[in-house]
């Protein structure tokens, strides 16, 4: 089906009994929302506060048939599409100004089969929700770490999470996917079906049309799991940040050991470390002793957790309505060039809530072939990125220009690669960052399911 050319992305505003937008929500199971409805600015909020569009319509779906009614209609009025379910991309492209948001975040269903270990859940759920239902069985797959992100996003991107260099990314964990394409058809997705796009899913991002329903392989796992950490004084973080590099590096894929430059409420500037041990309890202590025993820390602490609790841990760090910026880039190590920059750098934050990040990846996800799914930078050891969280709009210009200078900074350092789930609004090539020698194959597969470039309000693979 041939897909019309989008010369004007603006959703028409007239909103009159009859119009084809009044006939379209009496179509609908799902709501859809107006800029004249109550509740609209409510409607139109997304996790980052520095992002305020206005769309000329909000439609939260309540099921796949709704999915494909909004994409029918977007097509025939030829208006901007923005798809979001958990809200949580960086940039903000869960949403748009004029045209048309497309929300899965009430479609919450996941059925959990724990004799063949697997778990069939909608595009709405966030993590903390899908690792509630898994765990209630004893089960769990590797999700992000922020309770409210969305598993759409996190999954179609990678998906980074406390299980990755045990059990693979999110995306490694796919086996099954159901996806509105461009043109309005329910497709189900598989290693069988539709193989190519299938592969494309699994870290393409949402380039291929609006998934629906996720299908994962579950492991066992806790309920409870042993989390080592430690915070070390300014004065002794060069050493500590040497520690961590040589420790995450040697570290067994049942360990996840992320670190952080933070400030404390008094001012005072840590390097935090902590671990988390995906196996049995009684030999996970062994493995972090190093980690509790290194250096003279300010705090620590090993404890036994509930693995939902971990997950959720780190929330009250990133509440929705704050203002968030990053900038991402892959590392294979922290050199001593790398760490003095880092410290330097992260002396100018602007303010306490500011972060400089590592996420240890690696592991089982260093084991799988680039070509074997989008997610291409898999010989990466660390994530790192500065994280510049604010409130005030006045202060916008400051927050940003530091995360800028930061990453400018570790520019020299990095392998060049990129996590498209921490891509912010960088253009062309960093998308082809993110993809390597596998872009070539998206694009194909994006002109054969997407030609005219429908779904483009994302880390954008151009159809080719």
């Amino acid at each position: 089906m041939e897909i019309p050319q989008q010369a004007d992305t603006r959703l028409d505003r007239s909103h009159s009994p009859g119009t084809a937008i009044e006939q379209l929500r009496q179509s609908l199971q799902g709501e859809l929302v107006l800029p004249t409805d109550a509740g609209y600015d409510q409607a139109r909020r997304v996790w980052n506060g520095a992002i305020d569009k206005r769309p000329a319509a909000i439609i939260f779906c309540a099921n796949p048939d709704d999915v494909v009614q909004a994409v029918t209609y977007a097509r025939s009025q030829g208006c901007l599409v923005a798809v979001r379910s958990g809200g949580h991309n960086v940039a903000g492209l869960s949403v748009c100004d004029d045209g048309l948001v497309i929300d899965l975040s009430r479609m919450k269903k996941i059925a959990i089969d724990p004799e063949r270990r697997i778990a069939k859940a909608e595009a709405g759920l966030n993590l903390g929700e899908f690792d509630a239902a898994t765990q209630a069985y004893g089960l769990a797959t590797t999700m992000g770490v922020n309770g409210d992100t969305g598993i759409a996003g996190l999954t179609l991107g990678g998906g980074f999470g406390k299980l990755g260099r045990k059990h693979g990314l999110s995306c490694d964990n796919l086996i099954a996917a159901e996806i509105v394409t461009a043109d309005g058809r329910l497709l189900r997705t598989s290693a069988g079906e539709h193989p190519d796009l299938f592969w494309a899913l699994r870290g393409g991002g949402g380039n291929f049309g609006i998934v629906t329903a996720f299908e994962y392989r579950l492991h066992p796992l806790g309920p409870d799991l042993l989390v080592g950490s430690v915070l070390h004084a300014w004065d002794q973080a060069q050493e500590a940040m040497r520690f961590y590099d040589k420790f995450s590096r040697d570290a067994p894929d049942e360990v996840s050991v992320d670190a952080a430059l933070v400030t404390l409420p008094s001012g005072e500037r840590t390097f935090s470390i902590s671990a988390c041990y995906a196996g049995p309890l009684e030999t996970g202590e062994a493995v972090v002793a190093p980690l509790m025993k290194f250096g003279s820390p300010i705090d620590s602490r090993l404890q036994a957790i509930p693995y939902v609790q971990i997950q959720s841990a780190g929330d009250s760090l990133f509440p929705r309505g704050r203002r968030y910026y990053w900038k991402a880039q892959f590392l294979r190590g922290i050199s001593d060039g790398a760490i003095e920059a880092l410290l330097d750098a992260y002396t100018k934050a602007p303010n306490r809530s500011s972060l400089l990040v590592f996420q240890q990846v690696g592991g089982a996800i260093a084991r799988v072939p680039a070509s074997a799914s989008p997610y291409a930078n898999r010989d990466a050891a660390l994530d790192c990125f500065p994280i510049a969280i604010w409130d005030d709009p006045a202060d916008d210009a400051a927050n940003i220009g530091w995360a800028r200078e930061l990453w400018n900074a570790v520019r020299p350092f990095s392998t060049g690669g990129v996590y498209a789930n921490n891509l912010g609004d960088e253009g062309d090539e960093r998308v082809r960052d993110a993809y390597g020698a596998n872009y070539a194959r998206l694009a194909a597969i994006k002109k054969q399911y997407d030609p005219t470039n429908f779904f483009r309000l994302n880390q954008n693979i151009r159809p080719g």
